[in-house]
């Protein structure tokens, strides 16, 4: 049974019909474009809205308007549109506006600051860096590269910490591996890709300092529907898309993270748009960083793909970020409850932590048929996604997703399972799930 002991949820159908009539942010929905009748996977992509549209046009029309006069003179100003939306980001992320940059892609700052940090060790420090078997691949491929730049070996130097499940990952094994391993930097995500789970990172960094160890986050599964505190819990560095909850488009600009007392450090990968913007026009060969988070941008934001963040951004801050947490709880929490109550009987099981504190925006539904599941459920308009080995990943986002929604769902995916539809489907797994 769910363990969210705070609610407990009605099975019927007039549960789910109060539950939306009741929700403040039930309004939101019309606001976005949905592909789909039941569009649960805003933890991969999340749709179109009018804002982004509306900001996408203006972007557009500022072009046409202005031309390269757009730099100094679009509002706002496109020479510092990186900086502006690190302000309206920094409220998410509990976060001063001149520790966040908008800039790049989740990858490429993985590099930057991993590369920077690692620089920051003392100059006969080998020591390494720690993550976790469960983290998605990208970031591995880059902590090894940065390493091996640095003449360490990945093999020697990328330390995992181990899942006792092969779904979470405990707090005190990561703080373990840092008494037991040579470690310099940890770097974990907010939320675990597959299974859901909310990391301490709190307690994660806390622990990192009291032995001399920098700690680092990826939030890609967590900015937009999980506030944070960077800040107040003395995070050092953090990267985050803005593709998934915060709705900006496939592909969309990234952000980045770096607390104040790192301000003055020289940026592993060095461009002209981290220059200081004093004398950026100046134009000299010798880069002086610019004393916040700007240090770390390395090219100008690519305005047509940006544009889509700021209008989603004043969607998430007309919702308001602790009201977006607290319907994604409620969500998950009675989509839980269906799971437990209707498909368990069904060879379903659900993968993600109960606990409100431990999870994420999203639910791992795991069944031995997941992919062909997954592939049945699109084909008749249930749009989620499949990870190996058997999870299918359900996001009830709360901007445009609701109860019935879910129920509706539960109510599919029985079906499915009953009248063994997803039979017909070839095991052989596709490019893109």
């Amino acid at each position: 049974m769910d363990g969210d002991l705070a609610r407990t949820h009605d099975l019927g159908e007039a549960y789910a019909r109060e539950r939306d009539a009741a929700d403040p942010l039930a309004d939101f929905a019309d606001r976005f474009h949905l592909p789909d009748e039941l569009y649960l996977d805003g933890n991969s992509l999340g749709p179109v809205s009018d804002a982004v549209e509306q900001h996408v046009d203006a972007m557009l029309s500022a072009w046409r308007e202005y031309g390269i006069r757009g730099w100094t003179e679009s509002d706002p100003p496109w020479f510092t549109y990186g900086e502006s939306l690190g302000d309206d980001l920094a409220p998410l992320l509990g976060a001063a506006g001149e520790e966040c940059i908008v800039t790049g892609t989740t990858t490429v700052n993985i590099h930057t600051l991993i590369g920077t940090f690692l620089d920051t060790l003392d100059a006969d420090d080998d020591r390494g860096v720690l993550v976790n078997e469960l983290d998605f691949p990208t970031d591995h491929y880059a902590i090894r590269a940065q390493l091996r730049q640095r003449g360490l070996d990945p093999d020697e130097h990328l330390h995992l910490v181990e899942s006792r499940d092969g779904r979470t990952i405990a707090t005190e094994d990561v703080v373990a591996a840092m008494d037991e391993r040579d470690v310099g930097i940890v770097f974990m995500p907010s939320v675990l890709f597959r299974s859901g789970q909310l990391l301490d990172v709190e307690a994660i960094t806390e622990a990192a300092h009291e032995r001399d160890v920098l700690a680092g986050f990826d939030l890609a599964h967590s900015v937009g529907v999980v506030p944070h505190e960077l800040s107040a819990h003395g995070v050092d560095f953090a990267v985050w898309c803005s593709y998934k909850y915060l709705n900006a488009g496939p592909g969309a600009v990234a952000g980045l993270y770096v607390n104040e007392r790192h301000f003055g450090t020289t940026p592993a990968l060095a461009g002209w748009w981290g220059h200081e913007k004093e004398t950026q026009f100046d134009l000299n060969l010798t880069f002086t960083p610019a004393e916040d988070a700007g240090a770390w941008q390395i090219s100008a934001a690519p305005m047509l793909s940006t544009a889509p963040l700021a209008g989603s951004l004043e969607l998430v801050h007309e919702a308001g970020i602790d009201r977006i947490r607290e319907n994604s709880l409620e969500l998950t929490s009675y989509l839980m409850t269906l799971v437990d109550e209707r498909l368990a009987e069904r060879g379903c099981t659900v993968g993600t932590p109960r606990e409100p504190e431990r999870r994420g925006g999203h639910v791992a539904i795991e069944h031995p048929d997941a992919y062909r599941l997954s592939q049945a459920l699109r084909d008749r308009g249930a749009i989620v996604d499949f990870r190996e080995p058997n999870v299918i990943r359900v996001c009830p986002a709360p901007l445009y997703v609701g109860f019935r929604e879910v129920r509706a769902f539960v109510d599919l995916l029985a079906d499915l399972i009953d009248e063994r539809v997803y039979e017909a489907y070839d095991t052989e797994r596709g490019d893109v799930t």
